[in-house]
């Protein structure tokens, strides 16, 4: 099978501004990545936490209500109730844990979502400010999107390692899988 280049490498995005190619490729290739890495963990394996790290399930989570958040701030917009009960759940794992493929159907629709809003992003939206969290810390539109694509990339990486330890594991000391 042959691999296709990284999502940088084929082309610009339909729709997107030059300037954000990169949050948009960034997106893509998150999207890719998380698939690839996490598509075939079990349940278990979803939410082993070794050593301690957070556990591939978590990363999937806070990849899809940051990511969400973070958009949703560059829109202008404040945190619907939705939104902030997500991030709950992120920190305190609801019970049962949601499954691998509404994690991923997740992360997905949460891409798909953003792309659609960098379509619809202006050169002059770019320097509004736009107040982020609840102490309203001052933003602009391309420092929210930038941040939200470097920080899909560094959770993605995680899923990625922490999905590689795992499948490392063994049954025995350590952790079962």
């Amino acid at each position: 099978m042959v691999k296709s280049p990284e999502p940088w490498l084929r082309g610009s995005l339909p729709g997107i501004l030059p300037s954000l190619q990169p949050v948009g490729h960034a997106l893509v290739g998150a999207g890719e990545d998380v698939h690839a890495a996490a598509g075939a963990l079990t349940a278990a394996q979803l939410w082993l936490q070794p050593g301690g790290a957070a556990s591939v399930g978590f990363h999937l989570l806070h990849l899809s209500g940051s990511t969400d958040r973070l958009f949703t701030y560059a829109r202008g917009e404040v945190l619907s109730d939705a939104q902030r009960r997500g991030l709950a759940a992120e920190r305190a794992l609801p019970e049962p844990p949601p499954s691998l493929e509404s994690v991923l159907a997740a992360w997905h629709e949460t891409v798909h979502q953003a792309l659609d809003q960098l379509a619809q992003t202006t050169d002059a939206m770019l320097s509004e400010i736009r107040p982020v969290g609840r102490a309203q810390l001052p933003s602009t539109v391309r420092g929210l999107l930038f941040h939200a694509a470097e920080h899909a990339q560094r959770h993605t990486g995680q899923v990625i390692t922490t999905t590689r330890i795992i499948r490392g594991l063994g049954p025995g000391p350590g952790g079962t899988v």
